[in-house]
Formats: C-alpha cells, sequence, structure tokens
C-alpha cells in the first residue's frame, strides 16, 4: 500500500510523518530547536556518531594513511577516556535537546505561586514584591523553558561543565591512573591545575566550600556524577534519577542501617566508605560506575546499531517497509491490523524503541484499523503491544540484548538464535488475536485498489533487504564481532543508497561499469604487487598475493569504490531523475529548510545534495535516538558498581533466596513483577540492568541457563511498555487512536498476555530457546548450555520431547490464549469456555508452572516430593493437547454462518 493512497483513504493526513515527530518530541519533552541552536545540535550529533563509526571501524587508535604522504597518526585512547566521551556527548545533547524545567513541574507550580500570593498580600509596588518579582524573572531567564524551543544559560554552563570533565580524563590521564591506586586526596587542587581560578576559589572557600583543599579529580568527579544525574532528571524522569541517587547515599551512609534490623539489617553490612572512595569508584573506573560495563556495552554493541536502524530509516526503508506489510496481508481478513503487526515488527528492527515504533507505524496503520472496523482502543492496542515486541526481535533487538551478550559472555550470533522462537511466538500470538478479533465482528481487509502489488513493491525496493540480509551474514555466518557486522552493514547502505541514488537509466552502464572497472583494476593491482591502484602506481608495491587472498582484499574495498563512484556521478548528473530512491520524509525537510534558508531553492532537485542530506540526517538521528539510551546506561551502571564495590551482592542475594523460599518459581514471580514495576515508565535497558544487578545471581542459584534468565528480565522489561498504570506505548498509541488511554493499556496488556507466559515456559523448558545442556559439565561450571546444532536436531530422543513437543505446545497455547482474550474461536467463547481455554493455555505452554509449584508447597508442608520433570511436563501437554482439540471442536459445532457474522460485523461497524 503505497503511503500517499493510505493518506487519502483512511484520513491520515500528508503531514502523518511530521504529526508523529511532534508527538514523540512531545513525550519525551525534547526541544525543537533553530537556528544556532539547531546547528549546534547537528554538530554535536553528527561529530557523536563520526566518533562512534570511526570506534566500530578502526577501534582506539586515531590514524589513517594519505597518498603519497603516509600513515598519520593523532593518538590513541584508553577504555576510560573512551567511555567518557561517549558519555560527554550523550550529556551535550541532553543539555541541548531537553530543557531543566518547563514550569509544570511539582516544585515550578508551587514557586510560581508565590509572586501572586506577594501581590495580593502587600501591593504590586511593595519592595518585597517587586524584588520577588525580579527573582522570579532571573529564575525563569537562566532555567525555564515552557515552549521548549531555547538553550538557557543555564544548559550552557552545564555543558561546559560536562567537556572540563572528560578534558581532565583526557589530558591528565597519567594523574587519574596515578590517583587509582593512591586515592582521590593525593591529586592537585583546582588552584594547581588552573592558577587563575584562585581568586573564585579563594571566594567560595570564604563561605564555608573548601574547594581549595579537594583535589581537581575529586571535584570534577562530584560535578561529573551530579550531570550524568541531572541529564537522568531530564530525560527519564524524577523517579530513575531517585533510585540512583538512592544507591549513591547508600554506597556512603549505608553501613549506619544496624545489622540487627528485621528484613534490611543484611543491607549494612557493608564497609564505611568516604566520599572520596565512592567518588573514585562511581566516576574513575571502568569496571563499575558510571562508566562501567553499560557503557563500555554502548560504546561497542548499542550505538552502532541505533545508528544501522537510522541509516536504514533515513534511506526510506521504513515507508517500504509499511507498504510491504500491506501488499502481504491487507487483503486478508482483518488485513490492516495483520499489517501494522509486520510493519511494527519491520521498524521495530530499525528504531529499538517501543514510542518511536508505535508512533511511527501507527500513524498510518490505526487510521486504517479504525476504518475497517476496529475499535479505537483495540487498534492503539495492536500498534502498541506489536510494537512493544520490536525490541525481542531478531536480528537487531533492542539495546538490552547487547547488554545480555556482555554480561552472560555469550555471542550475539547466540543470542539471536536463543531469541527467535519466543519472538516469532509473540508475534504470531498477536496476529491470533487480531485474526480471532477480526473473524468475530466480521471486518475483512483493504479494497484492493488501495494496495500496491506484493511483487511490484519488492522490485522497487528489494535492495532495503540487502542490509539484514548481509546483517545476518555478518553475524551468523562469518561470526565477526557485533561492531564489525554493524560497520560493515552501515557501509554497505551507504553504498546503496549512493549507487540507487545514481541509478537512472542514462547513467547505469556507466556506473556499472567504471564500478567494475576499478574493482577489476584494484585485483590486477593486489595479483601483481599486492597493493591497491594508488599505492602500485606511487611504487609502494611488493610480492604479489594469490588470487584468492586479492580477491578478498578488494571486496574489503567495493564499498568505498561504489561510494566514490556513485557521488562523483551524482555531481555529474547532480539534476536527473532517481527512480528508485525515496528518502524519508526527514531528508526531504531538511532539505527544503537549508535550501530554502540559504536561498537557493534549485538545490532541492540537486540528487548529490540529497545524498548529502541523508548522510547527514542518518548521522544526526542516530545520536539523537541515542542520547537517552547513553544517559540510561551511565545512571544504571551506577547501581551495579555500588553493588559491586560494597560487597552487597552476596547478602542481597541471600535476602531475595529467603525470601522467595527457595522456590525457582516464586522467584521468577518476583523477577516479573519487580520488572513490571520498575519499568513503567523507565526505558527496558534500564530496567534490565537494575534487576540483573538485583536478582540475576540469585536466579543463578538454581540450575536455569543463564541466557534464559536473561532473556526472562529482558522479556518483562519489555512488557512494562504496555502495563498500567503507566504504559507508555499504549499511551503514545492512543494519542494517534484517540481512545481511552487507560483502556488502550489494558487491551494492549491483554493482547501481549504470551509475552508474560512464554517467558517462563523457556526458562523451565531451555528447548524452547535452543538450548541443551552440555553433558558431564557440573553447574558451576561457565558454560552449562549450549545453543543446539545439527547433531542435537538429529539425536530424536532428545530433540523431540525437548524441544520439538514444547515448541509446537507454545505455539498451540497460543491459540488456546487468544480465544481466551478474545473470547472467539471459530464462534462465541462462553465465560466458562474461556476459563477452559486459559488452563489449556498453561498446560500447553508452561506446565512447568504447575508441577513446580506444586514441589514448592509440598517441601514447605514438609513432604519431600521430587517429580521427574520431563515426564510431568509431556503428561501435562498431552492433556492440554486433548483439552485443546476437545474445546475447538465443541467450539466449531457452535459455528454460525459466514454470512450472519459478517452482517453482525457491519453492525458492529457502524454502531462504531
Amino acid at each position: 500500500m503505497s503511503t500517499d493512497t493510505a493518506t487519502d483513504d483512511t484520513g491520515v493526513t500528508g503531514d502523518a510523518a511530521e504529526d508523529a515527530d511532534e508527538l514523540i518530541d512531545e513525550l519525551e519533552r525534547r526541544r525543537s530547536l533553530r537556528g544556532l541552536a539547531g546547528i549546534a545540535v547537528i554538530v554535536v550529533a553528527v561529530a557523536f556518531s563520526a566518533y562512534q563509526l570511526w570506534l566500530a571501524a578502526r577501534g582506539f587508535t586515531f590514524s589513517f594513511s594519505l597518498p603519497l604522504y603516509g600513515e598519520v597518526t593523532l593518538g590513541s585512547l584508553q577504555s576510560l577516556q573512551v567511555n567518557s566521551i561517549h558519555v560527554t556527548f550523550g550529556l551535550l545533547l541532553t543539555f541541548l535537546l531537553f530543557p531543566a524545567t518547563q514550569g509544570d513541574g511539582f516544585l515550578s507550580r508551587r514557586l510560581a505561586r508565590l509572586v501572586p500570593i506577594l501581590e495580593t498580600r502587600l501591593g504590586e509596588t511593595n519592595p518585597v514584591t517587586r524584588g520577588a518579582r525580579g527573582v522570579r524573572g532571573v529564575i525563569r531567564w537562566l532555567l525555564l523553558d515552557p515552549e521548549r524551543e531555547r538553550v538557557t544559560p543555564v544548559d550552557i554552563l552545564l555543558m561546559l561543565g560536562s567537556i572540563l570533565s572528560t578534558l581532565y580524563i583526557l589530558l591528565d590521564f597519567d594523574e587519574v591512573q596515578m590517583l587509582r591506586s593512591l586515592g582521590l586526596d593525593s591529586g592537585r587542587t583546582i588552584p594547581e591545575i588552573l592558577p587563575v581560578l584562585s581568586a573564585p576559589i579563594d571566594a567560595l572557600a570564604a563561605i564555608g566550600i573548601p574547594l581549595d583543599e579537594s583535589s581537581a579529580a575529586f571535584v570534577l568527579g562530584v560535578l561529573g556524577v551530579l550531570l550524568v544525574l541531572e541529564a537522568t532528571r531530564r530525560t527519564l524522569g524524577f523517579y530513575l534519577m531517585s533510585i540512583v541517587g538512592l544507591f549513591i547515599v547508600y554506597a556512603r551512609f549505608g553501613y549506619l542501617i544496624p545489622g540487627d534490623a528485621p528484613i534490611v539489617g543484611v543491607l549494612g553490612q557493608i564497609p564505611q566508605s568516604p566520599w572520596t572512595t565512592v567518588i573514585q569508584n562511581l566516576w574513575y573506573n571502568t569496571a563499575n560506575g558510571v562508566f562501567g560495563v553499560p557503557v563500555r556495552v554502548s560504546v561497542q554493541f548499542i550505538f552502532i546499531f541505533i545508528l544501522f536502524g537510522a541509516f536504514l530509516e533515513m534511506s526510506g526503508a521504513g515507508k517500504w517497509f509499511i507498504d510491504l506489510a500491506y501488499s502481504a496481508t491487507g487483503r486478508r481478513k482483518g488485513g490492516p491490523a495483520k499489517a501494522s503487526i509486520l510493519a511494527s515488527g519491520f521498524m521495530g528492527m530499525i528504531s529499538g524503541s517501543s514510542i518511536a515504533n508505535t508512533v511511527t507505524t501507527g500513524a498510518f496503520t490505526i487510521p486504517l484499523m479504525k476504518k475497517t472496523g476496529y475499535r479505537a482502543e483495540f487498534s492503539g492496542a495492536v500498534e502498541a503491544s506489536a510494537s512493544s515486541g520490536g525490541q525481542i526481535l531478531p536480528p537487531v533487538m533492542g539495546a538490552a540484548a547487547f547488554l545480555i551478550v556482555e554480561y552472560t559472555q555469550t555471542p550475539f550470533a547466540n543470542v539471536i538464535v536463543a531469541a527467535a522462537i519466543p519472538a516469532i511466538v509473540f508475534f504470531f500470538g498477536v496476529w491470533v488475536m487480531v485474526h480471532l478479533e477480526a473473524s468475530r465482528a466480521g471486518i475483512g481487509g483493504v479494497d484492493a485498489s488501495d494496495l500496491v502489488g506484493l511483487r511490484s513493491h519488492l522490485r522497487q525496493g528489494w535492495f532495503y533487504l540487502v542490509p539484514l540480509v548481509l546483517l545476518l551474514y555478518y553475524l551468523l555466518v562469518a561470526r565477526l564481532t557485533v561492531a564489525r557486522s554493524a560497520w560493515y552493514t552501515i557501509l554497505a547502505i551507504t553504498a546503496l543508497i549512493a549507487f540507487v541514488a545514481a541509478y537512472n537509466k542514462r547513467t547505469r552502464w556507466p556506473l556499472v561499469g567504471v564500478i567494475g572497472g576499478l574493482a577489476i583494476a584494484e585485483f590486477l593491482a593486489h595479483l601483481v604487487a599486492g597493493v591497491g591502484v594508488i599505492a602500485a602506481l606511487t611504487g609502494a608495491g611488493g610480492a604479489g598475493m594469490a588470487p584468492g587472498a586479492a580477491a578478498a582484499a578488494v571486496a574489503g574495498k567495493v564499498g568505498w569504490l561504489v561510494i566514490a563512484v556513485s557521488f562523483l556521478t551524482l555531481l555529474a548528473r547532480s539534476h536527473g531523475d532517481a527512480p528508485l530512491i525515496d528518502y524519508d520524509d526527514q531528508v526531504d525537510d531538511a532539505i527544503d529548510t537549508v535550501t530554502s534558508a540559504v536561498g537557493r531553492p534549485q538545490f532541492g532537485s540537486n540528487r548529490a545534495v540529497g545524498f548529502l542530506t541523508f548522510l547527514e540526517k542518518a548521522m544526526e538521528s542516530g545520536a539523537r535516538t541515542a542520547t537517552p539510551v547513553v544517559i540510561a546506561v551511565a545512571a544504571a551502571g551506577i547501581i551495579p558498581g555500588v553493588i559491586s564495590t560494597t560487597g552487597l551482592g552476596p547478602n542481597l542475594t541471600t535476602l531475595i533466596l529467603s525470601v522467595a523460599g527457595d522456590s525457582l518459581v516464586l522467584l521468577l514471580v518476583i523477577t516479573a513483577i519487580s520488572s513490571i514495576i520498575l519499568g513503567m515508565g523507565m526505558p527496558t535497558t534500564v530496567t534490565y540492568i537494575i534487576l540483573v544487578s538485583l536478582l540475576g545471581p540469585a536466579i543463578s542459584n538454581f540450575e536455569v541457563p543463564l541466557l534464559a534468565a536473561h532473556l526472562f528480565i529482558l522479556y518483562f522489561g519489555v512488557i512494562a511498555d504496555i502495563t498500567p498504570p503507566v504504559a507508555v506505548a499504549a499511551y503514545a498509541a492512543s494519542g494517534v487512536a484517540k481512545s481511552d488511554p487507560f483502556q488502550t493499556g489494558i487491551e494492549a496488556f491483554s493482547l501481549s498476555l504470551n509475552k508474560a507466559i512464554v517467558p517462563f515456559a523457556f526458562v523451565l523448558v531451555p528447548g524452547v530457546v535452543l538450548l541443551r545442556r552440555i553433558p558431564g559439565v557440573p553447574a558451576d561450571a561457565d558454560q552449562v548450555y549450549r545453543v543446539i546444532g545439527v547433531s542435537d536436531v538429529l539425536d530424536v530422543g532428545y530433540f523431540v520431547p525437548e524441544v520439538l513437543i514444547p515448541i509446537v505446545g507454545v505455539f498451540l497455547g497460543v491459540v488456546a490464549l487468544g480465544a481466551t482474550v478474545i473470547g472467539f474461536l471459530y464462534s462465541e467463547v462462553s465465560w466458562a469456555e474461556r476459563a477452559a481455554f486459559a488452563l489449556t493455555a498453561l498446560l500447553l505452554m508452561a506446565p512447568g508452572l504447575l508441577f513446580n509449584s506444586a514441589e514448592s508447597i509440598l517441601a514447605a508442608l514438609g513432604m519431600a516430593v521430587s517429580f521427574d520433570a520431563l515426564t510431568f511436563d509431556l503428561a501435562l501437554r498431552a492433556i492440554g493437547g486433548v483439552l485443546f482439540a476437545a474445546l475447538a471442536l465443541t467450539n466449531r459445532r457452535q459455528m454460525k454462518p459466514e454470512a450472519e457474522r459478517a452482517e453482525q460485523g457491519d453492525d458492529t461497524a457502524a454502531e462504531a
């Protein structure tokens, strides 16, 4: 379905994408900056992306070769320096994009009442009133940004503080290394480093702020931690900032908790640490704290994959995938809702954000769902539910998936394999529910005249699938690192889009011919001289290479050759047509804005300008999207840092196990509830980091696969996005659907119930996530489970009962769950039948919940009974299968004729 057609027929205006962007900014409270401030955002964002691209391509050493000159080395960075630059870019963009206050907060509203009260009681001309009015004006000028359109003086000061904190780590790294062993008290003071600041430092000391005695390392460390907390408040809210702040206070004063206090006494068994030690652990440490594991994962994995998604989105792939979903499913029963599921899955791989995914695809899918007969709440719920699944859908997944790689030391390729079946089950479950709802209400598909043919659509934009195929190849076949895989894929996207932008009937043969000729020349140069053409011509050649090695060397340069030749073609034929490329609307809008601003509207049709704008918007969008994630991992890293450095971990594990009563099921339930509560209004990444730090060690006490346990926490963190009362994705969808937010959240959670049951299934039966215990390996070994291979599939005695039957059971259980939630299968389902279907779903999907619970209850009663897990699992699944068949056959006999249901559906749609 073409976007234009959908726009005309559904009531979605031509500004749908722009409205979606505005809604995202409103939900995330971002500024819309223009002028110099807008240029500053672009410069910082593009620099951030360029920095991360260099790290992905070349590592921590900044050196490059120049023809006729040789190697140029600018220097190399250590891990702490690399991480600090990464966080500083995030801080700079935060203080540019997110206002300190819009005047609508708890404190702001109460302070705003002060001047009116003084005017009423003292009069408007009273000196006290005038003074208060003047102070109010100064505070507003310093802090207030109600329209989200200006950078305040306080923002500029905070940006300068961010730069200063990082410059110290960059320029005085030798001193930082020394202070790691000697303590921050041993460092130089600020006047010793910057004598020009002696006077203000002395003035502050005179009023009781002893900066003249504190080391610069300590002061700048405190400043850095406070800046991270403030950035957390702006991007993620006061709730998370408070949690992180409490952990910092606990690191300093937790020892004061009485050891004999009931339950919490164990929390006081930590050493007493001065502030210098706390700040040293939180700010100058790459093992824990702000620059610890989460930020390291962001540097290595998360940002580059967010940038991959931005490149794909700005190329126009997002629109193409939405149209692909409609072309594939639009004619089917309930087609718009099914298209929403597919489109949300595709877009989830691009955006990785539940809110952005919901609003972006929902702007087109929700109006169509409503038009064909779905209720507004159900339409918003479908979009929110499917969009939240983007974070668990391979091959990209969300940011938390890359943290799983680091925390479990599992290759990303294995994470993809393990996450595949549960993700497919989730989307299949939502698909089943929208199909059943369409059957119940008699909802058909979109008129064929409003759809683009699937074959023609694939012919028009098949190249958008190439990056995804390449990514899977690099990860699963070539087994490259995550960062290198993403880098090569981004390079491939850039080359692909440059070629497509330059391609038309006049340029296709010269374009292909020049690229092919240069590739052959490069191959011959490597074959004869062992170097490239330019190096060979300058006399730098040596011994030749074998044909295979020469071909491999040329393959690594093909992307750059394509980009160079295509861009030169764009410059030479800048105003030719580009029939295959259709950039994202943000690229087109940026071109119009820039060309109008410089007074050169004729450049709007310049293909070279379009390609350069695509690159700029991709790099800018990637950095903008990554900023909240960078701040989230920097802040959340403080929590495991405090747990590790205070030695709280083992005591906390003991406390949690005692609360759970050594029951795995109860511990999993506690984890699930904690994930949902903690994840309400917080990014999945933060929820994952906190719960892995708090509950991960306790879960590992049971014989649960480490990867399955981490995926369990991830799944429930994702569910929090659609769980009332703070269902952020569902509320975003309700804004597009014009529906009741709370009811939309309830229905979104109902549609995602299988996402809450499947995690229990794969923790109790690892075969569902394609994991098998390694025979003969002790339970305390580093690797107890592995991803199954061909030999495991051929081992019928293992594969059928422990993998195939559980997976089939999960899929059948999802259908039973659909009948439970929708109240319809072949015909209406009564409440008694719903209860039976619910039991059937549980028996088919996660029967282990029943016999594990029974085991725990009997153990609590002093009856030590042990069940054979596999036998009971298969028996209960068999009972569930028989029950499902009986219920389905009974329901089918009650089926009404199709024409009668369609007539009822028309009546329902008319009432809606």
